[in-house]
């Protein structure tokens, strides 16, 4: 039977992956803040926001993953 990999292993994989999309969904946020009147957010800014902000995103894939190959391994 093969080993079961570490959350924060998998987190650590997909990290790139997930600051990503936080990074998207930020830019995307902030030009649909512009339909409020707020200033809409730069991608430079949702970059910045992204690299902490991708570290739960990661943690909460990592886990998703984990469940998914546990499913794929009793299934």
């Amino acid at each position: 039977m093969p080993t079961r990999w570490p959350v924060w292993k998998l987190a650590i994989l997909l990290y790139v992956f997930a600051a990503g999309a936080v990074a998207i969904n930020l830019f995307m946020l902030g030009l649909l803040s512009q339909a409020f009147g707020l200033t809409a957010l730069s991608p430079r800014a949702a970059l910045a926001w992204s690299v902490p902000l991708g570290v739960p995103a990661a943690w909460l894939a990592g886990r998703w993953v984990s469940r998914l190959l546990d499913e794929a391994r009793e299934g």
